[in-house]
């Protein structure tokens, strides 16, 4: 939804507002009131609820509203019951039935333009991601706790000095960003109503053409509780990538009753899957050579 766009607000939007202003609490007191009791929820997405720009919809924010009823005196069930049914488990809810991952398109643009990079979705890219290794740190209760990403590129031009990272957080909060190796961070923009954050990782010094360049920095999510990442971790690719590798690790790993890997190319009818085995460090791991464009990722239960 585009922000000149006006939301109509639902039963459960309206119930909600009219709680609230009974209440006499602000959206800041009842989100402290929400954090003591082991649900984070931002205040943007108390605003959201509210207005009815959104509606909750993962598991953790399912069990905020039930939190939520008891802060602002209501009886249990009272907004819940005014929810559609959830959409399915497992799966993130920008992507869609058929493997395509819902974008917002206009707000990444926007954010892309504030960061200096305008053009960077149409011009030629001078510089090929060759390989990829995300490694993923998921805390009790299924949260994910950080994102350490280690890149190789290969340079087909001269004076290539930055990488745009464009990361989607969806309704949790943004991360924070570390830069560990090679690297710094520029310029850093986030839209919190689409959940997207895009920042400059800068050089520590221009590369020319035929050269790599190999930069790593993690992505730490607020918590605990951290944010629910529903059972699953993907990447999209939308240009071919030589490798990508991508490990899970959990705190929980006695907890798990399957792991498996999921891959679907553009164009695709169906999902491959392949059953995914703990090693001795409680993690799994998934490898992709040759792929993309398409969406590539791990889920548990």
């Amino acid at each position: 939804m585009s922000t000149s766009e006006r939301a109509v607000p639902s039963p459960f939007a309206k119930t909600l507002r009219s709680a609230i202003a009974r209440s006499g609490l602000s959206l800041d007191r009842i989100q402290a009131r929400l954090q003591a009791g082991g649900v984070p929820v931002s205040v943007t997405a108390l605003s959201y609820w509210q207005s009815g720009k959104r509606q909750p919809e993962r598991p953790s924010s399912i069990s905020a509203v039930r939190v939520l009823e008891d802060v602002l005196g209501l009886q249990h069930g009272e907004l819940l019951s005014l929810l559609p049914p959830p959409r399915p488990r497992g799966l993130p809810s920008r992507r869609q039935a058929d493997g395509v991952v819902k974008f917002p398109m206009e707000a990444l643009r926007i954010l892309l333009e504030r960061v200096g990079a305008p053009h960077a979705l149409e011009q030629q890219h001078r510089l090929n991601l060759l390989n990829l290794h995300d490694r993923c740190e998921i805390a009790a209760g299924g949260r994910q706790r950080s994102l350490t990403t280690r890149s190789v590129f290969h340079a087909t031009a001269d004076q290539q000095d930055r990488w745009i990272l464009v990361y989607d957080h969806g309704g949790a909060p943004a991360p924070t960003l570390h830069e560990l190796r090679n690297c710094r961070s520029g310029r850093v923009e986030v839209d919190p109503e689409h959940g997207l954050t895009v920042a400059e990782l800068v050089f520590d010094r221009p590369i020319h053409r035929g050269e790599t360049y190999l930069i790593e920095y993690t992505l730490t999510n607020g918590g605990p509780p951290y944010p629910d990442c529903e059972n699953t971790y993907y990447r999209e690719f939308r240009r071919p990538i030589r490798e990508y590798l991508l490990e899970i690790r959990f705190d929980e790993a006695g907890e798990l009753r399957k792991c498996w890997q999921y891959a679907r190319r553009a164009g695709a009818e169906n999902e491959e899957r392949r059953a995914l085995h703990l090693d001795t460090a409680g993690g799994v791991h998934a490898v992709a050579l040759d792929y993309g464009p398409g969406v590539f990722g791990i889920s548990w239960e």
